[in-house]
């Protein structure tokens, strides 16, 4: 069976995820696979063999225990698959990731910019209220003048 071909199921993808987590129980496994999809323990060994005989995972028996975990290496045949199309997307995904960073960047320059305004704001009064005689700090009597 073609890698493509079993990675086609969601049942199957699923499973993969969940062994991309780590080495799980058949039980484990079945338990999550039936919750989700809504079929049967049966079905649920019939994908795990599959899995087992395409390669994707290898099984531990431990006990009356059957752990299972993820092989990469038809992962990595599948990727392979692939690369002959790559160049219909990752241009794109390139310039995607130079906009993320373009936006980090930009959002970071902002916060440098405005933190120093902020502290200046601070300790200095507003230049446009300093020009009035009633807001001037050093005159005693804000209400008069200089011209009394």
């Amino acid at each position: 069976m073609h890698a493509l071909d079993v990675l086609g199921d969601p049942v199957r993808r699923r499973i993969l995820e969940l062994l991309a987590e780590g080495e799980h129980s058949a039980g484990d496994i079945g338990e999550v696979v039936q919750r989700e999809f809504g079929i049967s323990q049966p079905a649920v060994s019939q994908h795990l063999r599959v899995l087992r005989d395409s390669g994707f995972a290898s099984v531990r028996p431990e006990g009356t225990r059957r752990f299972y975990a993820l092989d990469p290496e038809p992962l990595e045949t599948a990727a392979a698959w692939f690369d002959p199309f790559r160049r219909f997307w990752q241009p794109h995904l390139d310039a995607l990731g130079t906009e993320l960073a373009r936006g980090r960047r930009q959002r970071r320059l902002a916060a440098e910019r405005d933190s120093p305004q902020a502290t200046d704001a601070d300790e200095k009064p507003d230049a446009s209220a300093s020009d009035s005689p009633a807001t001037d700090p050093d005159d005693p009597d804000p209400h008069t003048t200089e011209e009394n």
